[in-house]
Order: structure tokens, then C-alpha cells, then sequence
């Protein structure tokens, strides 16, 4: 028996009356809508609004505040926003735990955004690492990963990748990079971005076999591909790198498609596509300049009309694929 069936048995006893029938039956028909999305889009602008602008009152201020006066406010801020996350948190569990709430996802975020000022602003002003500017993302990716572990936070978790990336010299943005062709330090910026690729993917694995937050692998792994394949192609697009990182690029390119195959993931298998795809144009074109010849350019045209024809559909037919399996 259904709503509708008890409320209609309900009527015909005469225990309720027609109104409350047509009431039960106004809130059954009735499809609820989840303001989860606006809520939280919401709350996350409130939290960089609210950063960008405490950063402007003190820019506009600094001379009538004080720096020390500013260092102090900015500590109080992030240690209340980690204070009260501490009381509001679960007990520590090595699986996957429930928020407290919606505002505690924000006011923990917040809480780290002002560490790391805090931080920034104590070596600036007062120089108190010495010249070691260096200690300040790496002190704040340690705590970061431990708010990200135990009050069980992929924000928090990305934030700890990209300041320990930023410890090591390496600027997580993959655009930036390219657009500013900022390749000067030779190749050693390419095999620190390969190696801490390999060490995420490395730790990830690590931690899922002993059940430690397992499901923190996506993000490692998300961060390690995107990482591992943009430094493979900047190594290509470098004079000599052919002969250790041609392989390299493609056996890792081979890899993500099998995996995400394996897990049945296409965003995964699109951007080993989208990656390979680039490296293989670039190594293709790069190859028919040499020719300087019409026949060069004709085989180039063809190559990317037919080549693109191709990767749609092998891409539309993989996402049939996994979402039947």
C-alpha cells in the first residue's frame, strides 16, 4: 500500500478530513528541490570574498594598524576557525567520515587560508625562518595534511599537494607553465615535477592497501597524472629529450588509458587522450617542418582532420563502453 492508497483509506474512514487529504496530497505530488549546490557555491565565495577582503582592509590600513597588531588578528582568526572545528569533528577514522555540517567544511578552509597568511606575513615582515622563505609552504603542507586526515577533507587535501609542490619549486598550473614558457632552470624542474608525480601516486597506493583514507587516492591520483603528463611534455617540447622521455610519455599515456578502463573512469581515460594526443601532434608536426615541403603541409592537414575524427569516436564509443560495463 502507497501514500496515496493510505491517505484515500484514511478519508473514506472520515479520519481525516478533505482538506489534510488534499494537503498530504499537495506535499506528495510535490518534487522537493536541493539548494546543496547554491548553499555551498554560496558559502565558498563567502569564504574567498571574505579573504580578499580582510587582505584589502589590511593593504589600505597598514600604517594606522601596525604589522604586529595584523600578525596577531590573522593568528586569532585561523586558530579560532581550527579550534572550533576541533570541538565540532568526529572521532578519527581511518575510512571515510560524515561532515559535522556544511559551515564546518568553510570555516576549515578558511582556517588554513589564514594560516598559510599568517605565515607568509610573519617570514615577510619579520624574516623569522631567516632566508629559508622555503619553510613556510613546507610547514604549511604539514599541517595541512594533517587537517586533511583527520577531519577528512579533500579541500584541505588539495591545498596540502599544491603547498608541498610549492615547497619544492614547483607551480602547480599546468597553463601557466607553458604560457610562460618558464623552462629556464633546465631539466631539473621537469624531474622534480616527475618525481613528486610518481611519490602522490607512490603514497596514495601506499595508504589505500592499509585502508587509510582510501578514498584520498582519486585526488592523489588526479593531481599525479595531470602533474606526470604536463612536465613528460615539457620535456618533449625541449631540445633533447626524445630518447628517455618519448617513451616515458607514451608507456604512461598507455598506462591511464588501461587504468581507467580498469575503474571505469572517463574522465581519467579523456585526459590521457587529451595529453597523448598533444604529444603525438607535437612529434608529428615537428617532423614534417623538417620536409619544408607542400606535401608536408598536406600531410599535416589530413593528420589532424583525421586524427581528431578518430579520437571523438573511439572517445564515444569507450563512454558507451564504460557506462555499459
Amino acid at each position: 500500500m502507497n501514500e496515496k492508497d493510505i491517505a484515500s483509506k484514511l478519508l473514506a474512514d472520515n479520519s481525516i478530513s478533505s482538506e489534510s487529504f488534499n494537503k498530504i496530497e499537495s506535499a506528495r505530488t510535490s518534487t522537493l528541490f536541493s539548494l546543496s549546490f547554491e548553499l555551498r557555491a554560496v558559502l565558498y565565495c563567502g569564504v574567498l570574498l571574505l579573504s580578499s577582503g580582510l587582505g584589502v582592509l589590511i593593504y589600505k590600513n597598514i600604517d594606522s594598524i601596525g604589522h604586529m597588531a595584523i600578525i596577531l588578528f590573522i593568528a586569532a582568526v585561523s586558530a579560532a576557525c581550527f579550534v572550533y572545528c576541533i570541538r565540532k569533528s568526529l572521532p578519527y577514522s581511518n575510512l571515510k567520515m560524515n561532515s559535522p555540517g556544511i559551515l564546518f567544511d568553510y570555516i576549515l578552509l578558511f582556517g588554513c587560508l589564514t594560516f598559510v597568511s599568517f605565515l607568509g606575513y610573519l617570514q615577510y615582515q619579520y624574516s623569522v625562518f631567516g632566508t629559508h622563505n622555503d619553510w613556510v609552504p613546507l610547514i604549511s603542507s604539514l599541517l595541512f595534511f594533517a587537517a586533511a586526515y583527520y577531519f577528512d577533507h579533500l579541500g584541505v587535501l588539495s591545498i596540502a599537494i599544491t603547498t608541498f609542490a610549492a615547497y619544492i619549486g614547483i607551480a602547480i598550473t599546468p597553463l601557466g607553465l607553458i604560457k610562460n614558457n618558464d623552462f629556464s632552470r633546465g631539466y631539473s624542474l621537469i624531474y622534480s615535477g616527475i618525481a613528486l608525480g610518481f611519490v602522490l601516486i607512490a603514497v596514495s597506493w601506499a595508504l589505500a592497501r592499509r585502508n587509510i583514507k582510501k578514498h584520498f587516492t582519486y585526488t592523489y591520483v588526479n593531481f599525479a597524472s595531470h602533474m606526470l603528463f604536463v612536465f613528460c611534455l615539457a620535456a618533449l617540447f625541449k631540445d633533447g629529450g626524445y630518447i628517455f622521455f618519448v617513451p616515458l610519455f607514451f608507456a604512461l599515456v598507455a598506462t591511464v588509458i588501461w587504468q581507467a578502463f580498469s575503474e571505469k573512469s572517463f574522465y581519467f581515460l579523456l585526459i590521457a587522450i587529451l595529453y597523448g594526443y598533444i604529444g603525438l601532434s607535437y612529434l608529428v608536426i615537428k617532423n614534417l617542418i623538417s620536409f619544408s615541403s607542400d606535401g608536408a603541409l598536406f600531410t599535416g592537414l589530413f593528420y589532424f582532420i583525421g586524427s581528431s575524427i578518430g579520437i571523438i569516436y573511439f572517445l564515444i564509443k569507450s563512454s558507451k563502453r564504460i557506462k555499459a560495463a
